[in-house]
This record gives structure tokens, sequence and C-alpha cells, in this order.
């Protein structure tokens, strides 16, 4: 990862990824201002190396199978991504998703079952966990899908710096769901998400970075 001199246009950039983007949308169909500012030491074109790591949220909410699921028990001491977004999205969500299925699967098998891929339903009233295992499972069985009460949903989002709102009609009548668009990777050494991802990050972004973040290493 190449560093940038300029901390001030790194941390600008790093802000400016942290929107509300509403699936489905041009992209003019909601707020367009920073929910978080985050400083970042370093950037690349897809991911922001944080220069203040964020605290893993502390929250329990409901996975596929209808068990609690304590995030930060469950995902202790492993690397871990974190995505919120919902299952009707008709394109940042699969496509987020999507690449990182992709670049998960040319791992090594042991790195494989070391990453913890965790999608958040930002439509929880939609996303029953039924719901939500079968739109995982054509992504990657493995994938983590939680849902539970909005608040819950929200707040731990909040302590990630990921603005979203609830579920709602667009001038359309569709039911679309404001959220930021970012992924969030945890390190297995610190447990803290030290490394942002925008919605326009690839599989090859992930595929380069994926095996420095099993590891708890900078991309």
């Amino acid at each position: 990862m190449r560093n940038k001199t300029a901390l001030t246009a790194a941390a600008l950039a790093a802000a400016a990824a942290l929107t509300l983007t509403a699936c489905g949308s041009s992209g003019d169909s909601g707020s367009k201002s920073p929910v978080a500012d985050v400083s970042a030491s370093a950037k690349t074109q897809a991911a922001t190396l944080l220069d203040r790591p964020f605290t893993k949220p502390d929250f329990v909410l409901t996975d596929t199978s209808g068990k609690k699921f304590d995030f930060r028990a469950e995902t202790k001491g492993k690397p871990t991504l974190i995505y919120f977004g919902y299952t009707n999205c008709p394109d940042v969500c699969p496509l987020t998703m999507g690449n990182i299925a992709v670049a998960k699967k040319a791992l090594p098998k042991a790195d494989q079952d070391k990453l913890q891929v965790v999608f958040v339903t930002t439509d929880p009233e939609r996303d029953t966990p039924a719901s939500l295992g079968k739109w995982l499972k054509g992504q990657d069985p493995s994938f983590i899908g939680l849902t539970g009460d909005f608040p819950t949903i929200q707040a731990g989002a909040r302590q990630l710096g990921i603005g979203i709102d609830p579920a709602a009609k667009d001038k359309d009548g569709k039911v679309v769901s404001m959220h930021g668009a970012q992924v969030i990777a945890f390190s297995p050494k610190t447990d803290q998400g030290y490394v942002l991802y925008g919605e326009d990050a690839t599989v090859a972004d992930y595929t380069k970075d994926l095996p420095k973040i099993i590891k708890g290493e900078n991309p």
C-alpha cells in the first residue's frame, strides 16, 4: 500500500466514502453528507487503512438459524468482514457480497475457514432469518447473516461510522433502504476495524488483500 504524504487528502477521501446509498437508485436519492469523519494514514483506490481503527461493535442479533449471535464474542480473534445491506437491493449489495465470495474462494481452504464474512440486514422487517439465509446461500453458504430489531442494527452500524435509515418507499413506490455501502475489515490480532472498502472495491482488490487481512497485516 502506497503512503500518501497529504494526510488531509486521505482523510477527506475516507470521509467521502462514508455516505448513504440507496440501492437501486441513480445515486441522487438521499443524503450525500459524510456520516463519519475518519482519519486515514494510507489509501489505495479500494482500501483505506484507518489511522483510528474502529472498536468492534457490541451487539447481539439473530442469525439465519434463528439463534442469538453476539457479534463481538463470536468473531473474537478471527479475521472478519462486515457489511450492512439488504436482500432486496438490486445492485450494490449483491455485487459487494458476490465480489467477496469470489475472492474468498481463491484463498487456500485453511484461510477460507478462518475468514468470517458477516452481512447485517438494514431491512429487518422483510429480511427474516429464513429469507436472509436463502439469499446468502446463493452468495456463499458460509456467510453469516444477521437480523433483528432496527434500533439495535442502527446502533451497531453507528459504532462503525456507518449510517442507515429505516426502509421506506421511494418516489416510484419501491421500498428501499438507505445505508452506508462500505465494508469494514477487522484484524484477528487486535479485533479492531482497521481497513475500510468502498462500494467500488472489485474482486481483484479483495483477492489481493484478503490473504493479508487474514493474518492481521496491512493490505
